[in-house]
């Protein structure tokens, strides 16, 4: 499948924020705080209609169709600081899904992991679904998962995504579109930008994705 991605000039705009906010290394002195439930469950992690947000500290519940599956690899490390990062970007990402899903970008979840650039991208992207009239079915794989830089509770994560086993599907008349050969078409490389917020969440707030780019392959 070959799905909607960012757009391009959006894109362009978020990757020179993230090189001039979120440079350099270092630990966040406040880790008791990022240990959160779910954030240490393994190192493959799958989200699929029975799975949710941690429902703590208000956090929303997500919802996927029983044909929509995430599965995330890479979601331990040892650092509950990393591993609480890696956790909320599972939660953006199926938060943008749900929205497809749901038809609806008011469910609590969008706003609560994605904000500023992030979240107008990921609603851009939201709405070409609804206005073509379609879904998606299948299972999206995530990997190469990697915090390039953590300072000040902003970080920087890198991504990829396989989408080999994923396919569009037209709400009207249920078909499916066709698998393809070529990982150009189906692997996407993502750079973002994640902040900490007032109640401990690390929200997405710049996203951007390039599709068969070489870092995946």
């Amino acid at each position: 499948m070959k799905r909607r991605s960012l757009p391009v000039a959006a894109a362009f705009a978020a990757t020179a924020a993230m090189l001039l906010t979120a440079c350099g290394s270092g630990d966040d002195s406040s880790k008791d705080s990022d240990k959160i439930a779910g954030a240490d469950t393994g190192e493959t992690t799958s989200a699929s209609p029975s799975a949710s947000a941690s429902e703590t500290a208000g956090r929303p519940k997500i919802t996927l169709a029983e044909d929509m599956e995430n599965v995330f690899e890479g979601g331990k490390t040892g650092d509950p600081v990393k591993d609480a990062i890696l956790y909320d970007n599972t939660q953006a990402v199926s938060a943008m899904d749900e929205a497809v899903y749901t038809r609806s970008l008011q469910k609590p979840s969008f706003g609560t992991y994605l904000a500023d650039d992030a979240a107008r991208d990921a609603a851009v992207w939201v709405q070409g679904f609804y206005d073509d009239g379609i879904t998606w079915t299948g299972k999206v794989r995530y990997f190469s998962r990697e915090i390039t830089s953590l300072k000040n509770n902003v970080a920087t994560l890198t991504y990829c995504s396989d989408e080999s086993k994923s396919f569009n599907k037209n709400l009207k008349t249920g078909k499916t579109s066709g698998a393809v050969s070529d990982p150009a078409d189906y692997m996407v490389f993502y750079n973002t930008r994640l902040q900490k917020d007032a109640k401990g969440i690390w929200q997405t707030t710049d996203l951007i994705s390039k599709r068969g780019a070489s870092q995946c392959q």
